[in-house]
């Protein structure tokens, strides 16, 4: 029964999450926020003070960032587990990071004013399709990786028929051949591709994007600590986040 009930919330976890991120496709690109009725979007709402506004989602985005980087991280995780079940750390995880994203969707305060504002309609066509391309890198390197495995399915399924988890082996395929963090690119072109860029967008986007970065020097630390040399190797002949030819050493 144990775990079956692990398993049950596994997947409750990861609908919840895969819920999140399809509404984050809708909010961040503000679409159906003109017909939809009462649809939270990044800049849908009523605009207040701007100061105020600025402070409360900049915190919002700094609850999002802290828990998705100290609860990643293998000191804690070892300390975590011995209060949750080691099956259901990821989902758990997964969870926690879910329901914050969906309270800064919530409690986003929009910002008036526009950055720029795109009017030629092909233009516009194409940075949609940026848009898009960026949020299709984004599911596609989650697959690269083991997309059950990033979202703790592949942990509670082996633990359901009483199978050992290991870990997978890294391997630099597809995307991962041209950049070290696909799924961080694939974030950012979806955040900074817009045709109409507002004053709150920008914020959200320079505070992620920075966030991005940060987050990106915690895990390639703890990637050297857990693969060595082959990491740094690997590291040494591929860019980070924009995508190159690897490099000869």
């Amino acid at each position: 029964m144990g775990r079956l009930l692990a398993f049950l919330y596994g997947l409750i976890a990861y609908a919840f999450f895969f819920g999140t991120i399809l509404y984050a496709i809708v909010f961040v690109g503000n679409i159906g926020a003109d017909t939809i009725k009462d649809l939270k979007t990044i800049d849908s709402g009523k605009p207040g003070p701007v100061g105020q506004a600025v402070l409360i989602n900049v915190l919002l985005l700094a609850a999002f960032a802290v828990q998705h980087t100290i609860m990643a991280r293998p000191a804690f995780k070892e300390r975590w587990t011995k209060f949750v079940p080691r099956p259901i750390e990821r989902s758990t995880y997964v969870l926690f990071s879910a329901l914050l994203l969906d309270l800064t969707f919530w409690q986003w305060r929009p910002i008036a004013g526009v950055v720029w504002s795109v009017e030629p309609t092909a233009i516009r066509t194409a940075l949609w399709a940026i848009y898009g391309l960026g949020w299709v890198i984004v599911f596609y390197s989650t697959f690269l990786i083991d997309h059950f495995d990033l979202f703790g399915l592949r942990q509670v399924w082996l633990y359901l028929w009483g199978k050992e988890y290991t870990q997978k082996p890294f391997m630099a395929r597809s995307l991962y051949k041209w950049v070290r963090h696909p799924l961080m690119l694939g974030f950012m072109i979806a955040f900074w591709a817009t045709p109409e860029m507002s004053q709150g967008h920008l914020l959200f986007s320079i505070v992620i994007s920075a966030y991005i970065f940060i987050g990106i020097a915690f895990e390639e630390r703890d990637l050297l600590n857990v693969l060595g040399e082959d990491y740094r190797s690997y590291r040494e002949r591929t860019s980070m986040i924009i995508p190159m030819p690897p490099r000869k050493k």
